[in-house]
């Protein structure tokens, strides 16, 4: 592995951090996300047209740059680290990926160049809970997308007057970027007990929803992040890819790539709650003295900064080990490290958003201050995709680590010791 970047990559993290600290001030970021989209659509036509962030990590033939997971991780550590709210997570990294990887030739023609310009936003649209299961981090089980009246969507095969087809029913919650995402991709369960499976289908919304489907955008305690209750009535849908084939297994093939990417932009956001800490602490003054001359604000700021460097480095390891050849990607090393490498990074982001709250003293307790911005980041991200012990314990479930086996003889070892 080798851990330089090249310059090209250095490149588009210096233009990336300096467009979003003209762009992103703390009360840009608020002032944004009271827009109905959630975000600043000028801004987003700029990251995506200009700079092609949309469509950073799809082929060139559909209109995208051919990077792979570790550009867009430095993107996402430089959104992660102004809070940027936008369509990029959902687009780029949940519904464009699978699309690329599932889709017909002819969706891939249709939808792809308009997912990889930012005309068209897209939205992954699971259970509320279930994004990180369906993505392996935090289970493995395939009962996640049919949720029964408490949550969930089912897929079933009609025939009548009304036309002949697929159609869904059902809801999901905390659908990232649901509430107005031109383009759904629906994890519904379908098949029965019988063959039981989950399925992926497309519902385009561009030109208007359709009948039946009705989209809610939820209060969230973090506002940079925009999620949706997407409420499905008899709602035609077309299916991802050739057949309606279970679709767990890709789900989970793409955990690794979206774990790493979620690390690195928690990874960004601890930093820039650590730099903003610092740099109060070298201008607040206490017994006529800044308090960052105090042994003891030292010690704590150096501890966050160590819990750092350590979430960066897991991060940058996952983000390659994403994209080594012949990886596993289901059950395998890439998906360990992203797993692990998230939960460093939601680790460190909380350290490092408790430690800004604490060290800015009184106002750093006032919802006002930026302070409660990282923190409702780590406490909502931790929501979302966690909890942290959940995706150490699905880690040490793939490595086999509290698993006992019996050895020669009826003794019974740990894996990976001499019998």
């Amino acid at each position: 592995m080798d851990t330089a970047f090249t310059e090209e990559q250095e490149q588009m993290r210096r233009t990336v951090r300096e467009l979003l600290a003209r762009r992103c001030a703390p009360d840009e970021v608020k002032a944004a996300v009271l827009r109905p989209e959630g975000y600043d659509t000028e801004l987003w036509r700029t990251l995506a047209g200009q700079l092609g962030l949309a469509g950073l990590a799809l082929p060139e033939a559909y209109g995208g740059v051919g990077c792979g997971t570790l550009e867009l991780a430095l993107a996402f550590e430089e959104a992660g680290r102004v809070l940027l709210p936008s369509p990029l997570l959902s687009t780029a990294v949940l519904a464009a990926p699978l699309l690329a990887a599932l889709g017909t030739a002819g969706q891939r023609d249709r939808l792809l160049p308009r997912l990889a310009s930012g005309a068209l936003t897209g939205a992954l649209v699971v259970p509320g809970g279930a994004l990180s299961p369906a993505l392996g981090l935090t289970g493995s089980g395939h009962d996640w997308a049919g949720g029964g009246r408490a949550g969930g969507v089912q897929a079933a095969y009609r025939t009548g007057h009304a036309g002949e087809g697929w159609r869904l029913y059902g809801e999901a919650d905390q659908v990232l970027g649901g509430h107005s995402a031109g383009l759904l991709l629906v994890a519904a369960h379908t098949g029965g007990y019988a063959r039981s499976r989950t399925a992926l289908f497309l519902l385009d919304c561009a030109e208007g929803d359709p009948d039946g489907l009705v989209r809610t955008r939820r209060t969230a305690l973090d506002e940079t992040r925009a999620v949706a209750r997407v409420q499905l009535r008899d709602v035609p849908a077309t299916p991802l890819g050739d057949s309606t084939g279970d679709m767990c297994g890709a789900l989970m093939a793409a955990g690794p790539r979206v774990a790493a990417v979620l690390a690195a932009e928690a990874v960004g956001a601890a930093d820039g709650a650590l730099t903003r800490t610092v740099e109060y602490v070298r201008t607040r003054e206490q017994f006529g003295r800044p308090i960052g001359s105090f042994q003891a604000v030292r010690h704590r700021l150096a501890d966050v900064y160590v819990q750092l460097q350590a979430a960066r480095s897991a991060a940058y390891y996952a983000a390659w080990a994403a994209d080594r050849p012949g990886a596993d990607r289901t059950d395998g090393e890439a998906a360990t490290a992203g797993g692990l490498a998230l939960a460093q990074g939601l680790e460190a982001l909380r350290t490092a958003a408790a430690e800004a709250v604490q060290l800015h003293g009184g106002v750093g307790f006032t919802w006002e201050h930026a302070a409660h911005l990282y923190f409702k980041r780590a406490a909502g991200d931790e929501l979302l995709l966690g909890p942290v012990h959940r995706l150490r314990a699905r880690a040490a479930e793939r490595a086999a680590l509290f698993e006992l086996r019996e050895g020669e003889g009826g003794a019974v070892r740990w894996p990976g010791t001499a019998a």
